[in-house]
């Protein structure tokens, strides 16, 4: 937010503590696609902004070892059958920044498609935009609206209880267009979806 509405200095403060926080990890796993394009396309020029050339290469050594989630999971891991039970309808909005961003293609399908119990129905027009953006909503609110409008009559026209997508940005503005029109879809983050099991299923709110 800070870096893309032109506030330098607090996102060089933000840069600067995710590395310090970091720096030592074997692996730092992201569950959301906006969050990972930012480390991996935006972090690059605040840093030589800084012209601080220890934190420059500390950052360099660790940009290699952050993870979207489904990254991690498909190519680090090599696991696609997580061993989940999600018994519902659900379709997968794909974000821009997984979509365009981080070219995720099949990997959040190869996930979902070994989901026990779980009907994966697909999204008409899955390359189109939420209109969520960021501040982007905020600056332009009509033609953000606009766009929510077109992507859900989308969402709503694969009949499913459940929209997943592997950012909350996408999930929150989607979600709050199904309360507004007092819709019976849901919206739950991919990651729910990968952890419930029988045994301690996800924890859905209404």
């Amino acid at each position: 937010m800070h870096a893309n509405t032109g506030f330098r200095p607090e996102a060089w403060s933000q840069a600067r503590r995710f590395v310090k926080l970091y720096r030592d990890a074997e692996a730092v796993v992201i569950p959301s696609s906006s969050c990972v394009a930012m480390i991996r396309d935006q972090y690059p020029g605040l840093f030589e902004e800084l012209g601080n050339e220890q934190l420059r290469r500390e950052f360099r050594e660790l940009v290699p070892r952050v993870y979207e989630l489904s990254e991690f999971l498909i190519d680090q891991l090599q696991v696609e059958d997580v061993g989940s039970y999600f018994p519902h309808r659900v379709t997968y909005h794909a974000s821009c920044h997984g979509l365009r961003g981080l070219n995720l293609g099949d990997r959040p399908f190869k996930l979902l498609s070994n989901v026990r119990g779980m009907e994966l129905v697909p999204l008409p027009h899955l390359e189109r935009c939420c209109g969520f953006g960021g501040t982007f909503s905020v600056k332009n609110g009509d033609v953000s609206s606009a766009m929510l409008a077109v992507k859900l009559e989308d969402v709503m026209s694969t009949g499913a209880e459940f929209c997943t997508a592997l950012d909350n940005s996408c999930l929150m503005h989607l979600g709050g267009a199904m309360h507004r029109q007092f819709a019976g879809m849901k919206t739950i983050h991919m990651a729910q979806i990968l952890a419930s099991t029988g045994q301690s299923p996800a924890e859905v709110l209404g």
